[in-house]
């Protein structure tokens, strides 16, 4: 990627810095006191996060607050079905990307992998390293490292299709994520979902979230026809390996809590507050 584009890392980084401040100091800390918490000055501090989100701190420590979750249910709950029946899941749900997908079919998926190459590569995104895995026909898998290690989040990614050939080919899958994270805006970004029947229909029930809004786990059962299901939809939201693009972060509990994020609670609370301002910017 080009300079820029590699310094995401670097901001997620102190993103990530500025939620540890944030709740620390509580909503009302001066941009100067959480610059002081990061070792900056408040002009670089405040060039960091407009360069990374397109607002002002201020505006975005609005967002990094342990409430967000429950405001965003309260001004921007997502009812699945109206959200389909009026296209919201179109354009807004992924900052205008275009995405096209495939499943494959459930025989193919209980081979574990079998007979598919599957080609991976590391790279920074807006949430720190990021580890894309894809197929010939879109992309499979992106998992996250900035709570963990690069080993253990190829581990688990790997585990998944446990019989699948593996090939680092980071110049294959480029371009997606390039058009996955916003950085170009002229290639379709084509998944490719590896699951069982009813993880896909979850996953295909997240893709109807619009950018910037959440819904709740047992508005996703409903949605699928399984009302009863609330702590089995969890479980297969949690066992999303498309993490980000397919919203896995936008299910909420009906509490208002963040509920789990396989890639770290930290990364979820990110993307929710750079998703929020970056619809408002």
């Amino acid at each position: 990627m080009a300079q820029d584009d590699a310094n995401t890392g670097y901001h997620y980084n102190v993103m990530r810095r500025a939620i540890e401040a944030a709740d620390r100091l509580g909503p009302q800390a001066s941009l100067d006191a959480l610059a002081g918490e990061m070792g900056m000055s408040a002009a670089h501090f405040q060039r960091l996060f407009t360069r990374w989100v397109g607002v002002s701190p201020k505006r975005y420590q609005q967002y990094l607050t342990l409430g967000h979750a429950k405001a965003l249910l309260a001004e921007r709950f997502t009812t699945l079905e109206t959200a389909h029946a009026t296209g919201l899941s179109g354009g807004g749900r992924l900052h205008d990307l275009f995405l096209r997908w495939e499943a494959m079919s459930p025989g193919d998926y209980a081979k574990a992998g079998n007979g598919l190459t599957i080609y991976w590569g590391w790279f920074e995104s807006p949430f720190g390293p990021a580890l894309v895995m894809g197929t010939d026909k879109g992309i499979c898998g992106i998992g996250f490292a900035s709570e963990t290690t690069e080993a253990e989040a190829m581990e688990d990614l790997v585990g998944r299709w446990p019989r699948a050939s593996f090939v680092e080919d980071p110049m294959r899958l480029r371009p997606w994520v390039l058009a996955a994270f916003g950085v170009t805006r002229d290639e379709p970004v084509p998944l490719f979902m590896i699951g069982a029947p009813f993880q896909i229909k979850v996953w295909e029930a997240l893709m109807q979230i619009p950018s910037g809004h959440v819904t709740t786990y047992s508005e996703i059962a409903q949605t699928i026809g399984h009302p009863k299901a609330v702590r089995a939809v969890g479980t297969a939201v949690g066992r999303n390996p498309v993490s980000y693009l397919i919203p896995c972060h936008r299910a909420l509990r009906k509490s208002g809590g963040l509920g789990g994020y396989h890639w770290g609670l930290p990364v979820k609370r990110a993307i929710l507050a750079w998703e929020a301002a970056r619809l408002e910017a």
